[in-house]
């Protein structure tokens, strides 16, 4: 008996099939080289919620680490840049622009995270935009750990795609 992921020339393919496993079911990368360049761009984002009282002192300029926000947001941009090292089945890609931001957010307290990433090749900058904000929201935690432990990192999503086979992609 065939797994169920198995390419079986008797049946059309499967829209399910998932791509990152071979015929015998092993993970594999999946092969972009008869795919088109293209301009690709995603935008992800997150939120590091937190109390009132270490929202305050990271916008103060007082956390015991030093700059917070920026040193997430350099972390941010960073870890896009390291995207293929960190997610196994990543292809390294050419990125062309990488934007982090951290916003505060009065009303949760704490920061909402958004990243852009663009490239022009063959496979989409989701998991680089993806990275980006996970990344800047550890940091985030990191440099303010010493004010509380007490923060939580929610919400990493991706907001938005454009190029590629698949087509464009916006978040509700």
């Amino acid at each position: 008996m065939k797994p169920p992921f198995q390419k079986n020339s008797e049946n059309p393919p499967n829209p399910y099939q998932l791509s990152h496993l071979d015929a015998e079911g092993q993970a594999r990368m999946v092969d972009v080289s008869e795919k088109s360049v293209t301009h690709r761009q995603a935008i992800a984002s997150g939120q590091v919620r937190m109390d009132r009282a270490t929202f305050d002192q990271i916008q103060a300029g007082n956390a015991p680490k030093g700059d917070v926000l920026g040193t997430a947001r350099l972390a941010g941009i960073l870890g896009a840049k390291q995207t293929s090292g960190l997610i196994p089945l990543c292809h390294p890609l050419p990125l062309h622009k990488i934007d982090v931001e951290i916003l505060p957010d009065e009303e949760l307290p704490g920061y909402r995270i958004l990243a852009e990433v663009r490239t022009k090749a063959e496979t989409g900058v989701e998991m680089e935009a993806l990275t980006a904000v996970s990344v800047a929201a550890l940091t985030l935690y990191d440099m303010a750990k010493a004010l509380s432990k007490a923060i939580e990192i929610e919400s990493i999503r991706l907001e938005r795609k454009t190029g590629g086979k698949s087509g464009d992609y916006r978040a509700d």
